[in-house]
């Protein structure tokens, strides 16, 4: 007996809001970025449409953004983000009365 295949059907309208996190692959930040995304997604699953990881094009680069926001700049900021500074910076935007529990301490 034959199964039927799977049909997985890709929109390409990003649903929103949508997080994207764009990083450096020369300085292998993919790691990084790929676990700031689960953890977004653990802690917003009703909120957020998308997360998305974007190889950067240029070197050293860690961007994240919310929509067309950007809450954090790698270059800018001369350091990488605490996993509870952008979990503050996408609450604010995407439901600012949500509790972030220890986060928010």
């Amino acid at each position: 007996m034959r199964t039927q295949p799977v049909v997985c059907s890709l929109d390409s309208s990003p649903k929103s809001p949508r997080v994207l996190i764009e990083y450096c692959t020369g300085c292998r930040w993919g790691l990084r970025a790929a676990w700031m995304a689960q953890e977004l997604l653990v802690t917003f699953e009703k909120e957020l449409g998308e997360v998305a990881l974007r190889p950067g094009s240029e070197s050293g680069v860690f961007n994240v953004w919310v929509d067309s926001q950007q809450v954090w700049n790698r270059k800018e900021s001369h350091r990488f983000p605490e996993l509870k500074e952008i979990k503050r910076a996408v609450r604010d935007i995407v439901e600012p009365e949500k509790s972030l529990g220890h986060s928010d301490k």
